[in-house]
C-alpha cells in the first residue's frame, strides 16, 4: 500500500472505529463473545479472545491476598509467529493521562501550580488562538471541560504518520470554534493535555516527563514504564495492528502528552493499585487528586488498546492490553475485559 493510500485509510478507519461502536445491533461476534459460557479461569478466557480476531492479549491481575499473575495469549509479532510474551512492552496510549493527572496533584499541593490559573497565564503566547483562553482554568484542562475541540477528530490528522512536534499538532485547534463554554458540560479532548504536558514544562523549567519519572516512576522503582517510544528498545514493544491493514504499526510514534507513554501490564498494575490504595501519594496531595481525575482508564491507539482499572468489591486491579484495534474490536476488549472481572469475581 502507498503512503498516501495509507494515510487515506487511516483517516477512514479511524472515525469509522469510533462509530462502529454505537452500532445498536452489533454483529454476531460480538452477541457470541457476551452470552458463551463464562469459563473457570482467566486463561482459557484469554486463549479464547484470540479466536475474535485479536492478534494478542496481555492481561494483569493483582487480587488481595493472592500473587499477582500475567496471562498471555497470541502474537507479540504476527508476522514471525512470535508469541505474546506478558512482559512486553504496550503502547498505553491515553493511560498516560493518570500520570500527568498525578503530577498536576503533587505539583498543586507543592504550590507550583494553581488549579484556578488561566491557560491565557499559564501559556500567553495562546491567548488570542484558542477560545476562552482566560476563563479556561487548569482545573477545567484536567477535568475535560475546557470546550476546546479535540485534535484527534480533526480530519488532517496524520494517524499514520504522527507529528513529532506538539506545534505541529497545535495548529489543528488554533482559530478553531469551542465546543462549548468553559465549565458548561464535560467532552472528553486530548488536546486538555497536550496544553497541560506545556504547562508543566514551562512551569517547571523542564521536561514533565522528566519530573514522572523522577518523582512518581523511581520511587516505586517502575524501571519498565517510559514517556516516549523514542527511550524504548523498540525489540521489546508488542506490534500493533489494525483490522484491513496487514503491515506491522508499531512504529508509528505518538509523542503527544496524556498519550504517549509505554509500560509493561505488570508496571501500569502497580501504578493503579498504589494509585488507588493511598500509597503513591500524600494524604493532601490524594484529597487534590480524587477532586479533578479518575482512578482508572482506557486507551486507543491504531494498534493499541488498553484497559486499567480497580475494582473495590474484590480488591483486584486488572489490566489489559489487546494489540489489535478498529473494526468492532474496541467492543471485543470491552467484552473480554469485563468477563475477565466476572471470573475473578465468582473466584
Amino acid at each position: 500500500m502507498t503512503k498516501s493510500k495509507t494515510k487515506r485509510f487511516f483517516q477512514i478507519a479511524m472515525p469509522l472505529a469510533g462509530l462502529i461502536s454505537l452500532i445498536v445491533f452489533p454483529p454476531w461476534n460480538l452477541v457470541k463473545a457476551w452470552i458463551m459460557p463464562l469459563p473457570e479461569t482467566v486463561q482459557e478466557q484469554v486463549d479464547e479472545a484470540i479466536s475474535y480476531g485479536i492478534d494478542g492479549m496481555i492481561v494483569y491481575v493483582d487480587q488481595r491476598g493472592k500473587e499477582p499473575a500475567l496471562y498471555a495469549a497470541g502474537w507479540k509479532n504476527r508476522e514471525n509467529q512470535i508469541p505474546a510474551d506478558p512482559h512486553s512492552l504496550f503502547k498505553i496510549a491515553s493511560i498516560s493521562k493518570l500520570y500527568i493527572a498525578v503530577a498536576v496533584a503533587k505539583l498543586t499541593q507543592a504550590g507550583t501550580l494553581s488549579l484556578d490559573k488561566s491557560l491565557a497565564e499559564y501559556l500567553p503566547e495562546f491567548a488570542d488562538k484558542i477560545e476562552n483562553s482566560a476563563q479556561i482554568t487548569l482545573l477545567m484542562l484536567v477535568r475535560h471541560r475546557s470546550g476546546i475541540p479535540d485534535y484527534t477528530y480533526h480530519a488532517d490528522y496524520p494517524w499514520d504518520d504522527p507529528f513529532k512536534k506538539t506545534a505541529e499538532t497545535y495548529q489543528l485547534v488554533f482559530g478553531q470554534p469551542a465546543d462549548f463554554a468553559p465549565d458548561k458540560k464535560y467532552a472528553y479532548s486530548n488536546t486538555n493535555y497536550l496544553l497541560i504536558g506545556d504547562i508543566l514544562d514551562r512551569t517547571l523549567g523542564y521536561s514533565h516527563h522528566r519530573y514522572i519519572r523522577e518523582e512518581i516512576l523511581a520511587p516505586m522503582g517502575l524501571t519498565h514504564t517510559y514517556s516516549l517510544m523514542s527511550e524504548i528498545n523498540a525489540e521489546e514493544l508488542m506490534s500493533g495492528y489494525f483490522v484491513g491493514y496487514e503491515p506491522d504499526i508499531k512504529g508509528n510514534d505518538f509523542i503527544q502528552p496524556g498519550g504517549s507513554m509505554i509500560s509493561t501490564a505488570e508496571e501500569v498494575g502497580i501504578f493503579i493499585r498504589a494509585l488507588n490504595d493511598g500509597s503513591l501519594l500524600s494524604e493532601e496531595e490524594q484529597a487534590i487528586y480524587s477532586s479533578i481525575y479518575e482512578y482508572g482508564h482506557t486507551g486507543l491507539l491504531p494498534g493499541y488498546q488498553s484497559h486499567a482499572f480497580y475494582h473495590p468489591d474484590i480488591d483486584a486491579v486488572v489490566v489489559q492490553f489487546v494489540n489489535t484495534s478498529g473494526g468492532t474490536m474496541w467492543n471485543v476488549s470491552e467484552i473480554f475485559y469485563n468477563r475477565i472481572v466476572k471470573i475473578l469475581r465468582k473466584g
